[in-house]
């Protein structure tokens, strides 16, 4: 018995140590943009005494932040709608259907994965200028899906090896083509892994800073990770004031997460226990 209660303590202690390492950074974010400057700069590790709501709304009136949202909202969804199409449509292709070559391409998307974005950050920047998409929606989307399907094509094509492929040659006995097999079983039999790389995906689109700032130089298209940046250049004293921009960005993100938890957890235990 004892040492079944020391098991536990072992997985408990350095799992409290991870929970506070992640809670903590947020909880102390809260506590500075509840603060005046004086207050940060006198302390800025002390509890605000007040709940101090103007910095937010300072944060929220100063840059633009509610077209910045608008800008980070259409370009994020249009980009997970088309990474979770093609990925999808992909994954399918790679793991059920068999074809000359398909190993090999599933190598180059995984071989893709270890290529950093500023390898290709020049090439990409050039490409997009003699194309004419910098500082335009489209071209964001583009960079977007250009960097984040290898990624979607990786997991997708895992999940969906773990159907037996006896599912597709019935659905094909039965009348089904190609598109038929991927529209009416791949895609419904998919929806846990769809859902789970499209949260990963969103938030990879969301928390971008890099692409967003290298495509979009117009002040009036930055998505809302480059507007929380300007906060800091314009009020580079005021911690309290980029403090709060920086809730501002994450609270889209954590309204998510608290809907869709349950669903998060569904789709990773599926991935791993299916088939």
């Amino acid at each position: 018995m004892s040492n079944v209660r020391w098991g536990r303590w072992l997985i408990a202690v350095p799992m409290a140590v991870l929970a506070l390492a992640t809670v903590y950074p947020l909880v102390f974010t809260v506590n500075v943009a509840m603060k005046t400057r004086r207050d940060y700069v006198l302390d800025r590790f002390s509890l605000a005494d007040t709940l101090r709501w103007e910095n937010i709304a300072t944060a929220w009136n100063s840059v633009g932040m509610a077209r910045y949202l608008v800008n980070s909202t259409v370009v994020v969804t249009v980009s997970v709608l088309l990474l979770l199409l093609f990925g999808s449509m992909a994954g399918f292709a790679l793991s059920q259907l068999r074809f000359r070559g398909s190993s090999a391409l599933f190598l180059c998307c995984l071989a893709a994965l270890f290529v950093p974005f500023q390898v290709i950050m020049v090439p990409l920047a050039r490409i997009m200028s003699d194309a004419g998409l910098v500082d335009t929606y489209p071209g964001l989307v583009l960079a977007y899906v250009a960097q984040f399907l290898p990624f979607t094509i990786f997991l997708m094509t895992s999940y969906y090896r773990t159907i037996p492929t006896e599912i597709v040659d019935a659905a094909r006995i039965d009348g089904n083509d190609v598109y038929g097999v991927y529209r009416r079983i791949m895609v419904p039999l998919g929806t846990p892994a769809l859902l789970s790389v499209g949260i990963l995906d969103a938030l990879f689109c969301w928390n971008d800073v890099l692409i967003s700032l290298l495509l979009m130089p117009s002040a009036d298209h930055r998505t809302l990770m480059v507007g929380v940046t300007s906060l800091r250049g314009q009020y580079s004293d005021d911690i309290p004031t980029f403090a709060s921009g920086v809730l501002i960005a994450a609270v889209p993100v954590l309204v998510v997460y608290l809907f869709l938890q349950r669903q998060i957890a569904d789709g990773v235990a599926a991935g791993a226990t299916k088939g």
